[in-house]
């Protein structure tokens, strides 16, 4: 064979023995990369609200400088994210050993101790995760008891509906210190953590570990906390702090969005939301409502439904005002989902709300 067809040979049995060569193992933080672009960036983005700078920044990174992926990777990656996924909801659900055996079950003993170990460490590494499981009622009777300031530091580990849960059944005294010591807590040191910890092990028997400073409370949490409180008790909140803490009262109200703020909406974004809005809500929510507030509600509707909400609203008798707030509360949350679709804009100040037309 001449040298010139040995050479075509070799580069041709190269070029087959590359093609079969399996791609590259992935990283933890490329396999996370391709999670989120899978995805799409809708929910992608939900995703980011959950987690710190130096993540974002990191998983960013990778995400930009992603190039080509597999079917095979895309498909493993995927199928490996939805098993921890389950793994992590049997767990938190129906606890460990009913974990392993539905995994072993379905996946093979091997297969299930990975998965276990890896979810065991993430759910281990979040302190006062216990409390997820615990009784409510048991919870709030521990919690009573301790100063707002241990309050406020358990409460930033919860998520935000249980948080309001707990905070709407606090003593009276003990809400407003808990509110404020909440949106004060910045970074919280391991020792103090371990401190509190250690506190809740005597009384619980449960030791959680905590190694870095975490990002806690603040204002943004207490709004969320708040945006998830009835009407009623969110009012009593404000009412007390605008005179304790006006300045930390105002700052939190700017991080909300509640019923009143429907008044600094545009026009479009308010044909939107009561597109769906259930009629029978709009009757209730403006009951109580100011003319300037109807008027808004009643300039954006057709003229055919103005009218059957003005006659409703007219035959309507002995509503009680837990309906009302209740109804209110539903609106504001219908905008709110909106808002995280991208379909209705809120206006919570500052030159990054401006629209331009």
């Amino acid at each position: 064979m001449a040298e010139s067809e040995k050479a075509v040979s070799a580069q041709s049995a190269a070029e087959h023995a590359g093609a079969e060569t399996a791609p590259a193992p992935l990283s933890g933080r490329q396999r996370a990369a391709l999670v989120m672009v899978s995805l799409g960036s809708d929910r992608a983005s939900q995703l980011y609200k959950y987690l710190n700078e130096r993540d974002i920044e990191e998983l960013t990174f990778e995400i930009a400088r992603m190039g080509k992926t597999s079917n095979e990777q895309v498909e493993s990656t995927l199928e490996q994210f939805y098993k921890l996924c389950l793994t992590h909801k049997m767990m938190t659900d129906g606890g460990i050993e009913y974990a392993r055996s539905i995994l072993e079950k379905a996946f093979g003993e091997s297969a299930a101790k990975m998965l276990l170990d890896r979810v065991s460490q993430t759910l281990q590494s979040k302190p006062f995760n216990f409390f997820s499981k615990g009784d409510p009622k048991a919870l709030l009777s521990l919690l009573q008891s301790e100063r707002p300031q241990v309050i406020a530091l358990i409460m930033s580990y919860m998520d935000s509906e249980q948080a309001a849960q707990v905070l709407e059944n606090l003593p009276e005294q003990k809400r407003i210190p808990t509110v404020m010591a909440m949106a004060k807590m910045d970074r919280v040191s391991p020792e103090a953590i371990s401190i509190v910890e250690d506190e809740m092990k005597r009384k619980f028997d449960t030791i959680i570990t905590s190694e870095d400073n975490m990002n806690l409370g603040g204002i943004d949490f207490v709004a969320d906390v708040m945006n998830h409180i009835d009407r009623s008790n969110e009012k009593r909140i404000f009412d007390e702090l605008d005179v304790t803490d006006p300045d930390l009262s105002s700052d939190i109200k700017d991080k909300m969005f509640v019923f009143e703020d429907i008044l600094t909406m545009d026009d479009r974004s308010v044909q939107r939301f009561i597109r769906d809005c259930d009629s029978k809500d709009i009757v209730f929510a403006l009951k109580t409502a100011n003319e300037e507030m109807r008027q808004i509600f009643f300039s954006n509707m057709s003229k055919r439904m103005a009218e059957t909400v003005r006659g409703d609203m007219e035959n309507a008798r002995n509503i009680r005002l837990r309906d009302v707030e209740e109804a209110q509360q539903r609106i504001v949350n219908l905008i709110r989902r909106l808002e995280d679709q991208g379909e209705v804009i809120i206006n919570k100040g500052g030159d990054a709300d401006n629209v331009l037309v």
